[in-house]
């Protein structure tokens, strides 16, 4: 009786280490982010939302307290859909008032698409490369992108077209201090909008 519990134990013992063991599965590999064409077919159909703490102090060069009416660049939050190898932006404006970007008092949203998007001298890695967005109205931006190691966030450095100098990968990485040149002068804050990728 003692040798038939003790084979039973013994079968069970083993059926559980053998249940426990399975071929050890490779982690998916990370799409490749090395041009325009995989960058765009990485980011179909996702969103990509900045709010909070991502938001810059400079979006597009220009200081989100200062009051330039409708060109303003005070944020509550922007979110940009990417289908179509377009990028539609929806912005949620703050207020400014006595002279600081209230990101929580929010005003009429804004959406545009692109027309147009150029990508171009790309990292293998997809950690940086020069990007443009051409807007209806002929609103352009321009500056450099990058994605994150675990990409799971995209960094922009944007400007508004022809008004800043530096702001490319050829000057350095995303946020790069002291490469940046606007309006003939030196740029000091931050312009790189981070957008979680979802």
């Amino acid at each position: 009786m003692k040798k038939k519990l003790l084979s039973a134990v013994m079968l069970c013992a083993l059926g559980v280490v053998g249940c426990g063991e399975e071929d050890p599965v490779d982690p998916p590999a990370k799409p490749k982010l090395d041009s325009q064409a995989n960058i765009l077919a990485f980011l179909d159909g996702k969103t990509l939302l900045m709010q909070g703490e991502n938001i810059p102090s400079h979006p597009n060069g220009f200081s989100e307290d200062i009051d330039y009416g409708p060109y303003s660049q005070c944020y509550q939050k922007v979110t940009m859909t990417v289908g179509g190898g377009s990028f539609t932006v929806d912005s949620i404006p703050g207020t400014i008032e006595n002279g600081q970007c209230n990101h929580e008092l929010a005003k009429n949203p804004l959406k545009f698409t692109s027309t147009a998007v150029l990508i171009e001298n790309v990292a293998a890695d997809g950690s940086c490369f020069d990007v443009t967005f051409t807007f209806p109205g002929g609103l352009v931006q321009e500056g450099r992108g990058g994605f994150s190691a675990d990409q799971k966030s995209l960094n922009l450095e944007l400007f508004f077209k022809d008004q800043a100098t530096g702001s490319r990968c050829a000057n350095g990485a995303v946020g790069t201090a002291g490469t940046v040149t606007l309006g003939g002068k030196a740029f000091t804050g931050n312009a790189v909008q981070k957008y979680a990728i979802q």
